[in-house]
């Protein structure tokens, strides 16, 4: 495929990924928060813009939906995403413990269907995003631009995808503006080198969706809610804070220097 054309599929694929997220941006940023009716659907539906998107895309200029990742890979890759979030996130939780920076709730707990509900929820929105994200623009800007500025570029485009939601409706853990941004996208960033390397070592989007479904799961729905905020809380901690900012960012230098390891573009 000609860089040409390649670069027609990215642009065609974010045009239509943002046009479609600002019916739910609009949503959101109208009522100023994420917290409103069917407030689950319409995060539902703002997920799966990228991945409608992608699959346009795809039939659009591919006519089929091949190559975006549907095969399942080396099963020890989907294990180590599935895990991968608390091997980055439960350091930077347990030294906020330890150092008394943020309390330790005791006894939370739910019912084990909650759990299998929840965790099947996040795989399913997250199916949405990473068909577009890590399915979709991975491989086609890996294609064109090598592992480095793949991991950097798609990374600042899921930043900057967030972006409207976390200065107008809420998207926030109660930090100035500019500090979650900050830290989000370095978060998102490093986060990227990940979700790339995952993606193109294994050819498989099933990696990118349990990484991205767990590292919501086990921080939002666990690590944060048995957090108790001590002042400083909000700001070391959660998707705003600089503890997972700086974790993502040594585990992207990790994926980096084991870029060697993966295949050469086709």
């Amino acid at each position: 495929m000609s860089q040409k054309k390649t670069l027609k599929e990215i642009f065609t694929f974010l045009v239509l990924t943002f046009l479609f997220s600002s019916f739910f941006y609009f949503k959101f940023i109208s009522a100023g928060t994420l917290d409103i009716d069917n407030a689950l659907l319409f995060v539902l539906g703002l997920m799966w813009c990228p991945g409608i998107s992608a699959l346009l895309t795809s039939l659009l200029f591919q006519k089929n939906l091949r190559g975006l990742g549907w095969g399942w890979g080396k099963t020890r890759y989907q294990v180590l995403s599935f895990f991968m979030p608390l091997i980055y996130a439960l350091p930077v939780y347990a030294l906020v413990w330890i150092f008394a920076l943020g309390g330790l709730e005791a006894g939370f707990s739910t019912r084990p269907v909650t759990y299998v509900v929840t965790i099947l929820f996040s795989c399913l929105t997250a199916l949405g995003e990473e068909i577009g994200w890590r399915g979709f623009l991975v491989p086609r800007l890996y294609r064109i631009t090598g592992f480095t500025r793949t991991s950097l570029i798609s990374g600042f485009i899921w930043g900057v995808w967030h972006l409207p939601l976390i200065l107008f409706s809420g998207y926030n853990s109660g930090t100035p503006g500019w500090y979650a941004v900050l830290n989000f996208g370095i978060m998102a960033i490093g986060a990227s080198f990940i979700f790339a390397w995952l993606r193109l070592k294994t050819g498989s989007l099933w990696t990118a969706m349990f990484l991205h479904a767990m590292h919501n799961y086990f921080i939002q729905n666990h690590l944060d809610r048995i957090t108790l905020d001590t002042g400083i809380t909000a700001y070391l901690t959660g998707e705003f804070g600089v503890g997972l900012a700086l974790a993502t960012a040594i585990a992207a230098w990790f994926f980096w220097k084991h870029r060697h390891k993966l295949p050469r573009p086709v």
